[in-house]
């Protein structure tokens, strides 16, 4: 069983993906801390080093090879992941049960204020200029993220509700 969890940054994907994958016994994958292991390099350095197409690039190159040498886990994606390349197409090609974690732009906010110093893409924003900017990226993405199988809304869920709620839509 192939589990592939997206959406914004700070919408849970890492933390519902660690519950989920332990709840189901299954191996569960950060592809962020995948490609890090992978390059020797975090992923900040990555994009301040290499720059973001070289990191696009390795995004692309690692996805597609957790995807097909892997045969059960729970995948977290970088925020992102679904919008460059077919990457989006792949996962959908692969397995039934990509989940699109979605939150709302406040509580997106929320969440990212208490984690702005490990964020490199919000790290240098003025607090006043984060709900603008999610919402641009959202408005860009939520094409992609759309596509997913199926949509979890998380607003005022705690984590087990949302893990259940995966839990019972799996294919």
């Amino acid at each position: 069983m192939k589990i592939v969890l997206l959406g914004y940054m700070g919408s849970g994907k890492s933390t519902i993906g660690r519950l989920l994958a332990q709840k189901k016994d299954l191996e569960f994958i950060d592809l962020d801390n995948y490609i890090e292991q992978a390059e020797n390099m975090s992923v900040s350095d990555i994009f301040k080093n290499k720059g973001e197409l070289y990191f696009r690039k390795k995004e692309y190159q690692y996805l597609h090879e957790v995807l097909a040498q892997k045969n059960n886990f729970v995948l977290s994606l970088g925020g992102g992941t679904p919008c460059y390349g077919n990457n989006m197409q792949a996962i959908l090609e692969e397995t039934k049960n990509a989940f699109y974690l979605k939150v709302s732009i406040p509580e997106l906010t929320k969440r990212l204020l208490k984690e702005k110093d490990e964020r490199p893409l919000v790290r240098n924003l003025a607090e006043e200029e984060l709900p603008e900017f999610i919402g641009k990226h959202l408005f860009e993405r939520s094409y992609f993220y759309n596509q997913a199988n199926k949509v979890i809304s998380c607003d005022n869920k705690n984590q087990q509700e949302i893990v259940t709620e995966v839990v019972t839509a799996l294919v």
